[in-house]
């Protein structure tokens, strides 16, 4: 394996992680926003798990970040140009998100607004980051005098961009109500539980058909990676498989606890499911950054800065895993906070 196929392959692990952690995280936001004043407490659950997590899951954004401009510094230059209004309200939302978490519990007046600035920008964020998908595509970058930009109306004028964020909201809120539904039963409420079951049992047919439509709607604006696709077509069958078999864990009895449906089963193999989708649609879009100027090999840094890099990730990691291990335990095992009144 190359170094450049190396270091794309941790950056896709890294977006892919990001992905299911921002999911969850910004979901749970807007499920916090919706069920505030619920009878059922689905509300305040999706808040208890939020309060201690939005912390971390902007950890792995800046260990994105950090590997893109590292690793394909040319790749960085090249988004962060023709992107820097969506960036730079990406950023806005985050700083006005976190500004209203970390006050709204030390001000209980500005509570009422963190649920709303939450639940908004947890729709926002995802819209905004999924689009660079079919800008990646191809067609949506004018190149004059040596200068890069965006062309805006291209973008809005085309479907697919809408369809991307119909599918990228959609999963959000599937993969967040699976996991609540989760979070509900190990907190020993069974009315948010069946709440949050029934909302993923709605979602996961809709994930799946918006999949599908946003497919149809890339076939015009970028045959190559739909045809790169079809190459790549026994992952997208695993995933479906998965799929299947996950969403079906949903209806299946839950030994001697009230309710059926085993929600962990269910979440875990959703994410191996968009796990799997993720590899084939990476290969496919091989060996290009943005179609059809920018690869992989054109836009990788030195040698000696990816080796440089890897250490310094090996590092990282080394010291971080310990502490993602003890807020697992603190925060998403331990029953005295899970069970909380």
């Amino acid at each position: 394996m190359s170094e450049q196929v190396l270091a794309i392959l941790i950056m896709w692990t890294f977006i892919f992680v990001y992905s299911i952690f921002g999911s969850i995280d910004f979901g749970s936001g807007f499920w916090a926003m919706v069920y505030n004043r619920h009878s059922s407490m689905a509300g305040k659950i999706a808040n208890r798990f939020l309060s201690p997590t939005w912390e971390v899951t902007n950890v792995f954004l800046v260990l994105l970040v950090v590997a893109f401009v590292g690793f394909f510094p040319k790749g960085a230059y090249t988004l962060g140009t023709v992107m820097l209004v969506p960036v730079s309200l990406i950023l806005f939302f985050l700083a006005i998100r976190s500004a209203f978490m970390v006050f709204s519990y030390s001000v209980q007046g500005y509570r009422r607004a963190m649920f709303i600035i939450s639940g908004i920008s947890g729709l926002l964020i995802p819209s905004l980051l999924i689009a660079v998908l079919p800008i990646s595509q191809g067609g949506f970058i004018e190149r004059s005098g040596g200068k890069e930009s965006l062309m805006l109306a291209e973008l809005f004028s085309s479907p697919s961009l809408y369809m991307y964020v119909l599918f990228g909201l959609a999963s959000e809120l599937f993969l967040s109500s699976l996991f609540l539904a989760d979070y509900s039963r190990v907190s020993n409420n069974e009315k948010a539980y069946r709440l949050y079951r029934e909302n993923a049992i709605l979602l996961g047919p809709l994930t799946l058909i918006a999949a599908v439509i946003t497919l149809l709607f890339m076939s015009p604006e970028a045959k190559w990676l739909v045809d790169n696709l079809y190459k790549q077509k026994i992952w997208f069958i695993l995933s479906f498989i998965v799929f299947l078999i996950s969403y079906g864990s949903l209806w299946w009895p839950k030994g001697k606890r009230p309710g059926i449906g085993r929600p962990r089963f269910a979440l875990l193999g959703v994410v191996l499911q968009y796990g799997l989708a993720s590899y084939g649609y990476g290969m496919a879009h091989l060996p290009y950054i943005v179609y059809p100027d920018l690869t992989i090999y054109e836009a990788f840094t030195a040698k000696e800065t990816f080796y440089s890099l890897m250490i310094m990730y090996g590092v990282g990691l080394a010291i971080l895993t310990p502490g993602f291990y003890i807020f697992w335990r603190l925060f998403l095992k331990d029953k005295r906070y899970l069970q909380q009144e």
